[in-house]
């Protein structure tokens, strides 16, 4: 129920308002400048970085979040020929940078990422579905959960590109 919940909630981020929503719903002050991390900047709640087990602990998560998403039926096919290292590294930079940590994304915009994938808002939500199985499994406290998802949720508009 609480994937579903929380699924629900980042699809509704998402859209429209999401992105002041989204806002509203982190501790922090400051707004970063924008990067291809992110190209919608908003600041990480406080101690987010420190919860997630900093960079060691992202990269695991991120490890297992790719090796499920890989596996998972329903998306799983998007990423056969991806280099599952890599992905994992350029995602570890990208949550870390977001979290509040001091690694530096270098990769691509998630738009420029994205441009050439038939991505839809089905994929998308089950890319999050997948990725709260990985922090459950992790043992991630509900509310980090959601943290990380508001930092995430604005990129839907640049992920999904079939409406």
């Amino acid at each position: 129920m609480k994937t579903f919940i929380t699924s629900a909630a980042l699809t509704l981020l998402a859209l429209g308002s999401g992105h002041a929503l989204a806002q509203s719903m982190t501790l922090k002050a400051t707004t970063p400048a924008t990067s291809p991390a992110s190209a919608y900047p908003m600041a990480p709640a406080a101690g987010l970085y420190q919860a997630l087990g900093e960079q060691a602990g992202i990269r695991a998560l991120m490890d297992d979040f790719v090796v499920r998403l890989k596996a998972d039926p329903r998306i799983g096919e998007q990423f056969k020929d991806t280099e599952g290292d890599h992905l994992a590294k350029q995602l570890t930079d990208q949550v870390c940078q977001l979290a509040g940590g001091p690694c530096v994304y270098k990769g691509p915009d998630m738009k420029e990422a994205h441009a050439n994938m038939d991505v839809t808002r089905s994929h998308f939500n089950a890319l999050v579905e997948v990725l709260q199985t990985s922090m459950n499994a992790r043992g991630m406290a509900f509310t980090r959960q959601n943290q990380l998802l508001a930092l995430l949720a604005p990129m839907h508009r640049d992920v999904v590109n079939v409406r």
